[in-house]
């Protein structure tokens, strides 16, 4: 299961700050897959999270729906956008994932 691999990474402290900010601040709902774990608010997918040699990846479902004043999101996908962090920054985190459940909230 992807979240014991993420827990034995040397990335596992900041790991584990993200996730103490999806799931206690933001209350979203954990789920552990076999290949990543995921977090939900009660209408669907909010993101999914791993860690990644750098430090880790939080992937957002429906990214391309979402502004990116700073630069930081990647990839290519018809839908998903990813803000690599080698670093905590909950500023960052925190524009990103309240435009995800702001995005989750207008959906029909």
């Amino acid at each position: 299961m992807q979240f014991d691999i993420d827990m034995k990474s040397e990335h596992k402290a900041l790991f584990m700050s993200a996730r103490k900010l999806l799931v206690e601040y933001y209350q979203l709902k954990e789920i552990k897959k076999d290949r990543i774990t995921t977090y939900s608010d009660d209408k669907s997918g909010i993101c999914h999270m791993r860690t990644m040699p750098h430090g880790i990846d939080i992937g957002f479902l429906k990214g391309t729906c979402m502004e990116d004043k700073y630069s930081l999101l990647t990839d290519t996908g018809k839908v998903m956008r990813v803000l690599s962090m080698s670093a905590l920054n909950i500023d960052y985190i925190k524009y990103y994932i309240d435009q995800a459940i702001k995005i989750n909230a207008e959906k029909p």
